[in-house]
């Protein structure tokens, strides 16, 4: 049977590479559409969550997952010959930044080499992590074309950038357009049918260089718009200017302005990292990206102006930054969700122990986190707790923080998000960023 007619009758198998927080919300997806999926991670405690019929991700209700896993359509494995029978592979693996701030592909490399390991005719295998333009056609398809296989002929290849946004409950993987570029037009009518069984606007690009650039414009372009109202706060603060009236009246204008909000720095494994990309891969062809490392360097440079702010409330009150009791509001790199990669909230708690202060946090979505090599637990929130800080610090808004019962209780607040003054509580105490 034709390929195309399997994936419009749901007779092909799907295996999705990496459990997280874009596989896994993809494989529902596909298995929800009734195809067969396998989810493959290292990770056997992933595994076994979702083999259980639970979830690991909280966006993904287990009561979405669990009917899959029974019907089975869906569930996971740590091993990979399960390639050999998928009809269509998707890679959705990390692509962190080594520690001199370049990109680390060898997480798509471990991925396509084991793809190339059971590589046959008919097979689509699709690229969705972020990764910097040419990595689809300059890595992938040689390492997978070395079996003797070619591309839009024996195989097909695509590049897919994921565009999930954890927390979001207004777009999801369905009603969001997804962009897709591919080596050959046959492998973009093939990459085409199988997202449009899933998603509601598929948008195909000339090639994988496009949509992998697609990906990187967009969350530089946030970085930068990000970089840029950071500075305007630091300048207010200069100025003596209340930044959030500045921003909010701002955001009235129809046309012509798009509102980005300042904050303790920028979190997250996609807008801290992107950038970075785009920024070498240009350097490897001797041009420099100054917007992108502008905006870095401001970003970064937001948690010790935070710390900065602490200190000056303490002083205001006459105490000393070591040893104050700090509470952070907060580590998650953004409201409502369990996610502290690159979070600006760690930098924070690591700068303020440095200086001497006496570190604790709450956070209803993170348990705990490691700090300068000491494992930090969520304390409870209570009264006690608020009332027994010296300085409060809000470094993530979550929607469920009693924030009257923190301002009543507290002695100093530095609120970072604006938490306080977008729910109209105004007080001498709170110090804005």
């Amino acid at each position: 049977m034709d390929l195309m007619q399997k994936v419009k009758e749901r007779k092909t198998n799907i295996s999705i590479i990496g459990m997280g927080y874009v596989g896994f919300p993809l494989a529902v997806e596909f298995a929800s559409a009734g195809f067969s999926v396998t989810g493959i991670d290292l990770d056997a405690g992933k595994v076994n969550v979702i083999n259980h019929g639970g979830s690991h991700i909280p966006d993904i209700d287990p009561a979405v997952v669990s009917p899959l896993v029974k019907a089975g359509l869906l569930k996971a494995t740590t091993d990979f010959d399960v390639l050999e029978s998928a009809d269509l592979m998707s890679i959705c693996v990390p692509t962190p930044l080594n520690k001199t701030k370049n990109p680390d592909v060898s997480f798509i490399l471990a991925a396509a080499g084991e793809i190339r390991k059971r590589l046959r005719k008919g097979q689509l295998i699709v690229l969705e992590s972020t990764t910097y333009p040419g990595t689809t056609e300059e890595l992938i398809r040689p390492m997978l074309e070395e079996t003797g296989l070619k591309v839009g002929e024996d195989f097909f290849l695509a590049f897919s950038p994921e565009r999930v946004d954890p927390g979001n409950q207004v777009y999801t993987i369905k009603n969001t357009p997804k962009v897709i570029g591919a080596c050959t037009p046959e492998c973009l009518k093939y990459a085409e049918a199988y997202y449009s069984s899933i998603v509601e606007q598929v948008v195909g690009v000339s090639s994988t260089d496009a949509a992998e650039m697609v990906k990187l414009l967009e969350n530089t372009f946030r970085a930068v718009n990000i970089g840029l109202v950071n500075e305007v706060a630091l300048m207010c603060d200069v100025l003596g200017i209340d930044v959030w009236e500045v921003l909010n009246a701002a955001a009235t204008k129809p046309f012509g302005y798009m509102p980005f909000l300042p904050g303790p720095g920028l979190g997250g494994h996609c807008i801290p990292i992107d950038p970075h990309y785009l920024s070498w891969k240009l350097k490897s062809l001797n041009y420099y990206a100054r917007f992108i490392e502008l905006a870095g360097e401001i970003n970064s440079s937001m948690p010790t102006y935070v710390t900065r702010k602490v200190t000056d409330a303490l002083n205001d009150v006459e105490r000393s930054v070591k040893g104050s009791k700090v509470l952070l509001m907060g580590v998650a790199y953004k409201k409502d969700i369990d996610d502290v990669r690159e979070s600006p909230a760690l930098d924070v708690a690591k700068l303020l122990q440095v200086k001497g202060a006496d570190v604790c946090f709450h956070d209803p979505f993170v348990l705990e986190f490691k700090l300068n090599g000491e494992t930090l637990a969520s304390q409870e929130l209570t009264e006690e707790l608020v009332a027994g800080a010296d300085c409060v610090v809000v470094t993530t808004d979550h929607s469920d923080f009693d924030y009257q019962m923190i301002l009543e209780k507290s002695k100093i607040v530095v609120d970072t998000r604006n938490a306080f003054g977008a729910r109209g509580i105004k007080d001498d105490k709170i110090v804005k960023l």
